[in-house]
Order: structure tokens, then C-alpha cells, then sequence
């Protein structure tokens, strides 16, 4: 994959903390319903020779231009097309929850194309060939419980139609791409796979975390935190903190 030129950029990519010479660059994919702006807290936690790249995905403000995509697949297609100009730097790429299966493909893709990363780090989320299980809320009284009861969006947003409407939108869009995704057991990324594993996430019940082995050629590491399905929120710095060291020996 030939890189472009750096002054090329995207309504698709956003660096809320740019930094002048990052040694290895950390693409950010979203969880349901999220903009690129939920990983500023983050960004701002890591140390200056990583830079954040978020993915905002169509439908959010900024990239309303193009509809909402409903396939992980095609998603993973135009994401891995956008971060084309940033490969100038050795890259690692982060997701959590619906985030997590985007950027698993989206490493596959950069593989595929010999720009692959060093390293997958994924969180929330059971592995790519799981499944959801019986999470699946299906219709809008149930979402916005959902929502409510994780904490993932601030409770303002649930006061107004004029704010809850898009919300809704774009999180029942994910949420189809999110439950209608399943990889094959043996698709594999060649980099290694650090699961960050949260120990009251309703979501990864009976060590659900522990499929995300199967889905790696290389070696795979899980680090506990406590907290819920929106840990990393509630414990950035600590989250920032073991990020970096994951990076930092991958790129020594």
C-alpha cells in the first residue's frame, strides 16, 4: 500500500491531540453509536510519542456527507482506505466494543495490503467468530435502557428529541452491522492481540475474552481492570498507561 502525501486528510480521521514526531501512530475505532471525539480523554493520557488517530464513521457530525454504513466488512474497507496518508510511522490499532470487530478488520485489511500494525488492542467486546449472544436490544425503548444503564453517553442527550434522534440513528445502525457480524474461526491477524478486559463488563460473561486467541497468529495478552463496560472512561489514565507500554515494546 503506497503512502500518500501527509498534507492529504480526511473527514474520516481526527487527531485531537497531534503530535510533532510521534514514534508510532494508535488508530482509534469507535464503539456503537460514538464519534471520534470519545477517545480526546485518552489521547490527551498517552505520552508524546504516540499519537491518537480516531476514526469518525459516516453519519457523525463532521462526515454526515455519507449514510451510515451497515457492514463491518465495508466499513473496515474505507477506513483502511482513509489512514492511507498516516503510514509514514509504524501504526497499532485500538477498539472497543463494536469498535473492537472494526478493528480487527481493519488490521486484516492493512495486512492484506503489507502495511500491517504492530499490535491489535481490543476491549468490551467477545471475539469476532462469537458473536453477541443475547445482547441485542431490538427496538428503541430497549436501546436507550441499554444506553442509559452503561453509561457510554452523557444523560443530556436523553432529555431532547433534537439530540436523541441522531443518536438513535447512527447506534441502531452499529448495533445491525454489530450483531449481523461473524468471522470464520480461522480468521487470524498476524500482530499480536492484547485484550483489556474489564471485570464487571456485562458483556464478556464466562471469560468471552479468551476466543480473541483464536483470532491471532502471533502472541496474546489480556490486562485486568475494574470497572464496567465503559472502564476505560472511568480509568484513563490507567488505561492510557498500559496502552503505552504495549506500544512502547512493540516499537523499541
Amino acid at each position: 500500500m503506497a503512502v500518500q502525501p501527509l498534507d492529504k486528510r480526511s473527514d474520516w480521521i481526527r487527531s485531537s491531540e497531534p503530535r510533532a514526531n510521534p514514534r508510532i501512530r494508535l488508530v482509534c475505532c469507535p464503539y456503537a453509536g460514538a464519534s471520534a471525539s470519545v477517545y480526546n480523554a485518552l489521547s490527551a493520557a498517552l505520552p508524546a510519542e504516540v499519537e491518537a488517530l480516531s476514526v469518525q464513521y459516516p453519519g457523525r457530525p463532521g462526515n454526515r456527507g455519507e449514510p451510515p454504513i451497515k457492514n463491518v466488512g465495508e466499513l473496515a474497507d474505507r477506513i483502511a482506505e482513509e489512514i492511507r496518508p498516516w503510514l509514514d510511522r509504524p501504526v497499532a490499532v485500538f477498539g472497543h466494543s463494536y469498535g473492537s470487530i472494526v478493528a480487527f478488520e481493519v488490521t486484516r485489511r492493512l495486512e492484506a495490503a503489507g502495511a500491517g500494525p504492530l499490535r491489535l488492542i481490543v476491549s468490551g467486546r467477545r471475539s469476532p467468530s462469537d458473536g453477541l449472544g443475547s445482547h441485542t436490544p431490538s427496538d428503541d425503548q430497549e436501546i436507550i435502557a441499554e444506553l442509559k444503564e452503561l453509561g457510554g453517553i452523557p444523560p443530556r442527550f436523553f432529555e431532547r428529541a433534537k439530540f436523541l434522534e441522531p443518536i438513535l440513528a447512527v447506534v441502531k445502525n452499529d448495533y445491525h452491522a454489530n450483531s449481523t457480524y461473524l468471522a470464520p474461526e480461522d480468521a487470524t491477524v498476524g500482530c499480536p492481540i492484547s485484550f483489556l478486559c474489564a471485570d464487571a463488563d456485562p458483556y464478556l460473561t464466562e471469560g468471552g475474552e479468551r476466543g480473541w486467541e483464536r483470532h491471532t497468529s502471533a502472541g496474546f495478552r489480556i490486562t485486568h481492570f475494574s470497572g464496567g463496560h465503559f472502564f476505560l472512561n472511568e480509568r484513563v489514565t490507567e488505561v492510557a498507561g498500559e496502552i503505552a507500554e504495549i506500544l512502547r515494546n512493540e516499537s523499541l
